[in-house]
């Protein structure tokens, strides 16, 4: 189903024609259809944005959360700041917009536990206010199907460049306090290893730093240039730092 709208859908952006209002309710359909079945087409997503700002009285804000969100779900890549820029100031003003926004703020930072909500957060006034905010969300991320392992597997591509070493526990928070069954399948879909009942072994990240060496060529023409241009008094002296 999703793979015949899918050619359906890219043979209405072709040309001239995808900028024709009449393709909106379709490629809406298509929104929805990639929410409820788990797949994701950027480029689609995109041209209902920029339909919504050739036509601004045909603008859908449930449709354009799930935008948001659907694009959330392919995080490392940039596809949220994509969809921010088609978007006008009015329409980011919105109490919900800003709240997907919020949520896409928290997971750049890389505040995962804040974004799960576990416990450990719960002593904190100012993080109570930021948790009560979370849970105001509109109902759209809940219907997301594959959202949370989305970022989960998000996060656990920022554990695995950053890490050598992480405890279960905290590994387990990041991802959402998830069981323990859940923790071992997303550490052996990594292939990292336990080197005890508490320690995930990730990586040796030195082994992953790739040097550069940056080659710089001075020409003897180059260095005469100066010197001619210092012995008339052509060069700009350096502003002293205030």
């Amino acid at each position: 189903m999703a793979e015949v709208m899918r050619a359906t859908v890219a043979s209405l952006l072709k040309g001239i024609d995808r900028y024709n209002p009449d393709n909106l309710t379709t490629l809406e359909q298509y929104v929805k259809m990639q929410v409820d079945e788990n797949t994701y087409d950027l480029e689609a997503n995109l041209a209902v944005l920029k339909l919504y700002q050739f036509n601004p009285g045909n603008y859908n804000e449930s449709v354009t959360i799930y935008i948001l969100l659907k694009a959330l779900t392919n995080l490392p890549h940039t596809d949220f700041n994509l969809c921010h820029c088609f978007l006008s100031a009015k329409n980011l003003n919105s109490e919900d917009v800003q709240k997907v926004f919020f949520l896409a703020d928290l997971l750049e930072k890389c505040q995962f536990k804040t974004f799960w909500k576990c416990n450990d957060f719960f002593s904190s006034a100012a993080l109570l206010q930021i948790l009560a905010h979370i849970d105001d969300l509109p109902h759209m991320v809940y219907d997301v199907v594959g959202f949370e392992d989305s970022i989960r597997k998000y996060i656990c591509h920022v554990i695995g460049i950053c890490y050598d070493t992480i405890s279960r526990k905290v590994f387990a928070e990041l991802l959402g306090c998830i069981p323990e069954m859940q923790l071992n399948q997303w550490i052996a879909k990594y292939g990292w290893k336990l080197i005890d009942s508490d320690t995930i072994f990730i990586a040796v990240q030195e082994e992953n730093i790739k040097t550069k060496n940056i080659k710089e060529t001075i020409t003897l023409e180059n260095v005469a240039a100066i010197m001619t241009m210092a012995s008339k008094g052509q060069l700009v002296p350096p502003v002293a730092p205030q």
